[in-house]
């Protein structure tokens, strides 16, 4: 609902309160006094250490608000490396180090160089498989009579930007979940502008990921991935949420890096706690899982929403 269809009320709103107060300010020295602010327009007061469960409450209540605007209910968390790059970056990489090569053949760190230019491109194909995949999730879920599925990421750049691409390519909306962070970290360009949010607690930040999730797919990545992984391996396996697929692309990376059978032969974990996650090795076989697994576990008494996507215009966002 808008402001202009919103009912009009006989109390004036905060936002005219706080217009107000500004345009008649007086320079007196009960006026400037920083308790005389209102509360909510008082940066200082919202920031400060006593106000975080405020801050808390807004970041988690901001974004919900407008998922529930935007009629979204059904998602699908896509989370890998940010580090991978996408063909056309990873090309224009090689290309230059080659140039550079050419020049001095015999250089020890450009040939450093190249062999890591040569695995980013290698890494490629977990991009396109990305992109892909929320290409088909996008698309397809409003043609099989499902709840139309929103793809729904970090945000940032990697596999996050391969998955809102991805829904970008279908013509659909997605959702950026961003982090401030010591280092820039900034949206990318393929995100639904109305739906790129950002945060400052991780803790809520992960809230939203799983708040609509109908499935995780994780592509290979390192710290953040892993986060997101375990994290919901826990509260799966705790049962503090209902089980829902976890989706690991690329079997010999993840048990390469995760030795799952320790953990059972040690008693850490159960065996059957193994089963909480399917790999996967193709966009086809990941779209077969969440499907599936959707149609056997209606989520609502009827789709939502199985209006085909109009793509006669193409992507809206950047190609």
């Amino acid at each position: 609902m808008t402001d202009s269809t919103k009912p009009r009320k006989p109390f004036p709103s905060a936002g005219e309160d706080v217009r107000h107060t500004r345009e008649t300010h007086l320079a007196t020295p009960q006026s400037t006094s920083p308790s005389y602010r209102l509360a909510y327009a008082d940066e200082d007061f919202i920031l400060s250490d006593d106000m975080r469960p405020v801050r808390l409450l807004l970041e988690l209540s901001k974004p919900e608000l407008t998922l529930i605007e935007h009629n979204i209910s059904h998602t699908i968390v896509i989370f890998g490396s940010a580090r991978i790059l996408s063909p056309e970056l990873a090309a224009e990489k090689l290309q230059d180090i080659q140039e550079r090569l050419a020049n001095n053949p015999t250089n020890t760190h450009l040939l450093t160089e190249q062999r890591q230019a040569l695995n980013s491109a290698k890494r490629v194909r977990y991009y396109n498989e990305a992109r892909l995949l929320a290409e088909k999730i996008t698309r397809e879920s409003c043609v099989h009579n499902l709840p139309r599925l929103h793809i729904i990421t970090g945000g940032g750049p990697g596999i996050m930007e391969a998955a809102n691409r991805g829904a970008n390519d279908a013509g659909g909306e997605s959702i950026g979940l961003n982090i401030t962070l010591p280092h820039e970290q900034k949206p990318n360009s393929y995100i639904t502008p109305s739906l790129c949010f950002q945060f400052h607690y991780f803790a809520i930040r992960k809230m939203h990921f799983l708040l609509r999730a109908q499935a995780l797919i994780v592509f290979p990545g390192g710290f953040g991935t892993l986060d997101e992984l375990f994290e919901t391996l826990t509260l799966i396996q705790t049962n503090k949420i209902k089980p829902l697929p976890i989706i690991a692309f690329d079997r010999h990376y993840w048990e390469s890096l995760l030795n799952f059978d320790l953990l059972v032969e040690e008693g850490m974990i159960s065996p059957a706690d193994k089963d909480l996650i399917q790999f996967v090795e193709s966009a086809d076989d990941a779209w077969k899982i969440v499907r599936d697994y959707i149609e056997n576990n209606p989520i609502d008494t009827k789709p939502i929403d199985t209006k085909p996507i109009d793509t006669s215009q193409g992507p809206q966002l950047k190609t």
